[in-house]
């Protein structure tokens, strides 16, 4: 008999299938040449909701150290993510009264990209950063960052050498969480008594109605509704007095929590309420909402196999920009390969010569396009296509498309 998954949360048994995508090697495990002889390994991605709490989850089939360890996603090579997080520094800062004698610290804080903002306005920072290669970039650019996975052992090392925050960041780290009540309990044991707690992540909702199925692969673990993050937290002395609604990675949200003892310090903003009322009428407190799901993108995956079919039947040239994890979804979820999609290409240069995992694609830099001039060009990270139609607008002087496959298949106009 099959042992049943456990929610990681609350350790009821998941017996409900949000999305199921069968079987895909990791998303960021990009592959060099030589590697390309060799068997790739693939786990399974299976999302499941659980029935009592409505985290939807997917099963850990890998450890952070083998997903985070040695990492090629750096923030800084999205310019409108950039400005995103110097907005939210300046917004943060005054209405906190950070200054001189505050400290922000920042869990999975990447190459420094946001605390940069705050330190230029000479508020004191720490990063912490799992992933070495970039942790050590993040140092020589003059983020003081520690190299470590963060939890409650990491949190009460970094409170008994006095570092408890004024303001406590994570930008879309919570998901990427495995034991998820160890990592909110150290964010309730490092907080700083009187502190605020910030977190940002791709809002279920959104998820939901976007059909935005390619955002899940094996690094998140865990896909949030304001209904279920605020079980988490309450469970582990956090309480939620504000959230916004942010248009980042199709649709975010940004709570703010404090201690349970300091719940007299923050009033709980209307803005809590308004979300609370829309997960209600989208009824994510109903188990059949979840399990509507997969229909809805067996429908998106066919429109988008279809399209790449018939570019290739009618002699067109397909393209891709951007070697996102959520591109390595879909393309492996459509079984695409370079017979559909000839290349990809990105900004950061350390993917660049190396090819997306499963598909086996190859990746160069942007000037690849404007070399090649396909007929169409894939937006794999459509949650930033304006950003990339913009840099990329010469692309139409030849008559070549954009196209979006998310929340279905779409020729840009």
């Amino acid at each position: 008999m099959t042992t049943p998954h456990l929610c990681r949360f609350c350790g009821t048994p998941l017996s409900h299938t949000f999305s199921d995508l069968g079987r895909t090697p990791l998303a960021n495990a990009f592959l060099t040449q030589d590697a390309l002889t060799r068997p790739e390994p693939t786990y399974p991605l299976h999302a499941r909701v659980c029935s009592q709490c409505y985290l939807v989850q997917i099963e850990a089939v890998v450890t952070p150290e083998e997903l985070f360890g040695d990492y090629l996603y750096y923030s800084s090579y999205s310019m409108s993510w950039l400005e995103h997080n110097r907005a939210f520094t300046e917004e943060s800062s005054r209405r906190f009264g950070l200054g001189k004698s505050s400290l922000v610290v920042e869990i999975a804080s990447n190459d420094g990209y946001l605390l940069r903002f705050f330190k230029d306005l000479g508020i004191p920072v720490l990063g912490i950063e799992p992933a070495r290669n970039i942790a050590a970039e993040a140092n020589e650019a003059g983020i003081p960052t520690e190299a470590e996975f963060f939890g409650v052992a990491f949190a009460e090392n970094l409170r008994s050498r006095g570092l408890q925050p004024d303001l406590l960041v994570g930008n879309n780290v919570l998901a990427h969480v495995p034991d998820l009540n160890d990592f909110v309990a150290g964010l309730s044991i490092l907080l700083k008594p009187g502190g605020v707690l910030t977190m940002e992540f791709p809002h279920l909702l959104n998820l939901i109605n976007g059909v935005q199925f390619d955002t899940i692969y094996h690094e998140h673990f865990s896909y949030f509704s304001l209904l279920a993050v605020n079980r988490v937290f309450n469970t582990h002395g956090l309480t939620i007095f504000d959230v916004a609604r942010l248009p980042t990675h199709g649709g975010s949200l940004r709570i703010y929590a404090e201690l349970y003892d300091d719940a007299s310090s923050h009033e709980v903003t209307s803005r809590v309420a308004e979300v609370r009322r829309l997960e209600d009428q989208a009824r994510l407190g109903d188990i059949t909402t979840y399990e509507r799901f997969s229909d809805t993108v067996e429908t998106a995956k066919q429109l988008f196999r279809s399209f790449l079919d018939t570019a290739r039947g009618d002699g067109r040239t397909v393209a891709g920009y951007g070697a996102a994890a959520k591109g390595n979804t879909l393309l492996n979820t459509v079984s695409a390969d370079t017979e559909l999609m000839s290349y990809v290409v990105d900004r950061n240069p350390h993917k660049q010569g190396l090819f997306l995992p499963g598909s086996h694609i190859p990746i160069y830099s942007p000037d690849r396009i404007f070399e090649t001039k396909p007929d169409y060009v894939v937006i794999l990270p459509w949650n930033i296509k304006d950003e990339v139609m913009s840099q990329m607008e010469a692309v139409r002087d030849w008559g070549g498309r954009f196209v979006v496959a998310i929340p279905k298949t779409r020729i840009l106009p």
